[in-house]
């Protein structure tokens, strides 16, 4: 073919989007961030801002305020170190084994997102009370969970388990079986494949899991109140006395303590996005 019948080149064809331009859709998605997010993060801080560091650190270091967070710490952390263990094996079970009743038993793991808090409390408030099927057993055994602090610790574990189970499990489907074939090649035993190849490889995203679970602990409220008695300086959470401020118009006091819980929540999701980070640079690092 000669250079004067040569067809000219056509332009490149420009993959058709489904959504409009970038322009229209990142201004839209600010635009909801700013009104649904932003505006009333922002409007807390003036508050606490208004009230003054006096002021402020006087209604956060009162004793009773002082309690609630030590009750809500704690038993986040209990929840969250019985998710640790419990997600793990969790999101362990549903990737390496196939067994009868395994896809009902992987939804029923976001049960705790589609049901309401409340719903939740009062089952378990049920489940666990003197009388109740679980209850009947403990009680007698000296080991009560209503009114207590392991009944918070339970309650929000409940709430917060998917986030560890659904956070680890995704890792653990995409890892590349050759790597653990290769340890069993080498002589490894199935803890050693677990500890030196299979856990190392999770560990950012089960880190992460675990963090994110942590915030959704401290910032439960429906689940709890039903089940822990809301006993001051013995089962009274943040968010709950948060809650009684604005009850008795105590916004100034109110505000602090979700201020308080603001910087908790703030600084765990920080934690848990360098860990997500982390993990993405881990696994490209593998491949």
């Amino acid at each position: 073919m000669t250079a004067a019948t040569a067809q000219p080149a056509l332009p490149p064809i420009r993959a058709r989007r489904v959504l409009p331009g970038f322009t229209l859709s990142l201004g839209t998605t600010l635009l909801y961030l700013t009104l649904i997010v932003l505006i009333p993060v922002i409007a807390l801080i003036l508050k606490g801002v208004e009230m003054g560091p006096e002021r402020f650190w006087r209604i956060v270091s009162s004793p009773r305020a002082v309690a609630a967070f030590q009750i809500t710490l704690t038993a986040a952390a209990i929840a969250t170190l019985f998710n640790a263990i419990y997600g793990l094996l969790m999101a362990w079970v549903l990737v390496r084994y196939d067994f009868w009743g395994k896809r009902l038993l992987d939804a029923l793991m976001d049960v705790p997102f589609a049901l309401p808090t409340a719903v939740a409390g009062l089952s378990l408030t049920a489940l666990f009370s003197a009388n109740g099927w679980f209850g009947a057993v403990l009680h007698p055994l000296g080991v009560p969970v209503v009114y207590t602090l392991l009944g918070i610790a339970v309650a929000m574990a409940f709430t917060s388990v998917p986030f560890v189970v659904r956070t680890v499990q995704p890792v653990l489907e995409d890892m590349d079986p050759a790597l653990e074939q290769a340890a069993v090649t080498l002589g490894a035993r199935p803890w050693t494949v677990f500890t030196r190849v299979v856990f190392p490889a999770i560990l950012p995203a089960w880190l992460a899991g675990c963090t994110t679970a942590f915030a959704r602990s401290l910032g439960e409220f429906g689940a709890i109140v039903f089940i822990a008695g809301n006993l001051p300086f013995r089962t009274e959470i943040a968010a709950l006395l948060a809650f009684i401020r604005l009850e008795e118009f105590d916004y100034n006091g109110a505000a602090a303590i979700a201020l308080v819980l603001l910087g908790f929540a703030l600084v765990l999701l920080l934690v848990s996005n360098l860990l997500q980070f982390w993990a993405s640079r881990h696994r490209e690092a593998v491949r």
